[in-house]
This record gives C-alpha cells, structure tokens and sequence, in this order.
C-alpha cells in the first residue's frame, strides 16, 4: 500500500507519523507553504513538512489545488505530480486547501479524511473548539471518504472520548491526534485487505464548526460561568479567552464555575484574595466563576496566587469584554 498525505498542523503529523511507523510507504507529502511565525516573523516549515523531509519524503507545497481557481498553473502541475506519483490512496487530515473533483479522483482507492469530531456533528474547520464551547459530553474521530461537499463524504470508521469538566482544546487535540493515528493505520490495514463498509451520514445532527475568529475571545460576563468556563478551554492555547480591566487585557486560562450568587453586576470581582481564586459576577449575578490561571500582557501564565503579585486586584473593580 503506498500513501499519498496531505496534512499541515500537529495534528496531521501525528497521523503522519502513525502511517510511517506502520510500515507504510509514503511516496509524496502535500503540506501548506511555509508560514511566518515566532517573534521574528521568520519562515516556518510545517509540523508535517517537518516530519516529511526528516523521513526523506518528497514535499509539495501548492496554494492551490483548483484547476479554475485563482493559480490554475500551480494547480495543474500539482494534478501532475498526483498523477505522477505512484500511490493507492491519500490521506488527508487538516490540510487547510480544498481538494477538487479533479483530485480526488485520482487515487485508486479515493481520498480518506481523518476528522475530528463525531460526524455528522462539527463538519468545517474547528470541531475541537466548538465541541468544548458547546458542553458536548463526548467528541472523537472520524474516518471519511472524501467526496466535494465539506466533511458530508460517507463513514468507514466512527470512535467516541468523553469530554471531561477539565478539558482544553489543547489537551483533547492531543487525545484525539493519537486515536486518529491509530484509527487510520487500522483503515489502511483493512483496505490492504478488501474494500471498506461506508456508511452514508445521517442528515439529523449536522452542524458546522465554524473557523475560530480572535474577536470571539472576548468574554462576555454577562454570559454564565458554565458559557464562560467552556469559552475558557475551548479558545486554550489559541486564540486565549480574554477581558478588560482597567484598560489593560487580561488572559483566562483556567477556571471553574463557583458555588453561589452575587449582588453585583457582571464582571464584578467579588473576592480578589487569591487563596482559592479570583471570584467573578456572571449573568448579573446569577452565577460565579473561579479563575484560577491567568496572564496579563508581556507576562507568563500563572496561577492566581503569582498572577496577583505583580497584578494586584480587587473586590469591586469589573471586568468588561
């Protein structure tokens, strides 16, 4: 079985790394350009074209695969290298280019997609996030035959993880990065033997997990502290739930919904010892949330206790979106 990958992020690397160490042979790498990153603004490969070239796999790095798009030069010497390349199968998993009829054709045994959510539920580009900010009690990978619609192609494989109370968008990416290695090392393994089982998604329980947006980080305290807290871990690492406090914007990291009430309004810092946390007014009162980790700007992550030492707080000031 020789594979074709298309992958950018970490998360497409680990699935990467999982078909690579499988014995698997991979003829040719597709990853997105080189990006700009770090402090410096300098070019970045890929975590997946980082991977490829320690591999000794060939890489490309089209920006476009659309014969009648913007670059159709570019994406017809893509198609030829697709074509060119001696492969049964793609695999792609968090590419960031819309893959055309026109390539997913060209494989024999079609374009597989490593996705991550519980299809039909958060098709599109942030299905961890919106899982989380949703209260979703479970997530987990799906295995798709690709087809032009976004993330609608028929299911050869289907598991579930629970979403904890504590869970980050960082820390389920991490989770649902290994099943998905897993889980395509065992497609490959079936499709070496016989053509897979589809099964057509359902048409109830679509929804779609739109691409996350740094003004979403706001928070909203007028919003509950169960809202918040999942705003909270859905946007760690990135784009990191935020507020105002006296002109100076504030990192959330970490909290939880408190016991209780309040009398003041949203925002309010209700107690600002630090002892077990910053306690903040929600909902105009009606719930509060215990922050437990934050960072203000130039600064590093800390827990409450460190944070209020170079950052004093307290009770009465208020926190605005």
């Amino acid at each position: 079985m020789k594979v074709i990958f298309a992958g950018t992020p970490e998360f497409a690397a680990v699935a990467l790394k999982a078909i690579i160490d499988a014995g698997y042979e991979v003829t040719l790498v597709l990853t997105q350009p080189d990006r700009p990153a770090g402090r410096g603004m300098q070019l970045q490969a890929s975590a997946v074209k980082q991977l490829a070239l320690a591999h000794q796999i060939p890489v490309a790095q089209p920006i476009s695969l659309r014969l009648d798009g913007k670059y159709p030069e570019v994406a017809q010497e893509a198609h030829e290298l697709l074509r060119n390349t001696p492969h049964d199968v793609m695999v792609v998993a968090a590419y960031g280019l819309i893959l055309p009829q026109s390539c997913l054709s060209i494989p024999r045994l079609g374009c597989i997609n490593i996705h991550g959510s519980l299809l039909p539920r958060w098709r599109g580009a942030a299905p961890i996030h919106r899982a989380i900010e949703a209260g979703d009690a479970e997530t987990g990978i799906t295995i798709m035959q690709m087809e032009e619609g976004l993330d609608t192609g028929p299911m050869l494989m289907r598991r579930a993880i629970p979403i904890t109370a504590t869970d980050t968008t960082a820390s389920l990416h991490d989770q649902l990065a290994t099943l998905g290695g897993e889980m395509i090392v065992e497609t490959l393994g079936q499709l070496t033997v016989a053509p897979m089982q589809a099964t057509t998604q359902p048409e109830d329980g679509v929804c779609y997990a739109a691409k996350i947006s740094k003004e979403e980080a706001a928070i909203n305290f007028d919003a509950s502290a169960t809202e918040i807290d999942r705003k909270i871990r859905a946007f760690n690492p990135f784009p990191a739930a935020h507020a105002n406090i006296d002109g100076t914007i504030i990192k959330f990291w970490r909290a939880e919904v408190a016991k209780g009430d309040s009398q003041l309004p949203s925002g309010s810092i209700i107690d600002a010892s630090g002892q077990q946390g910053i306690f903040i007014s929600c909902e105009g009162g009606k719930s509060v949330l215990r922050v437990l980790e934050l960072q203000k700007p130039g600064g590093k992550r800390l827990a409450v206790q460190d944070f209020l030492q170079g950052f004093p707080l307290k009770a009465g000031q208020v926190f605005q979106s």
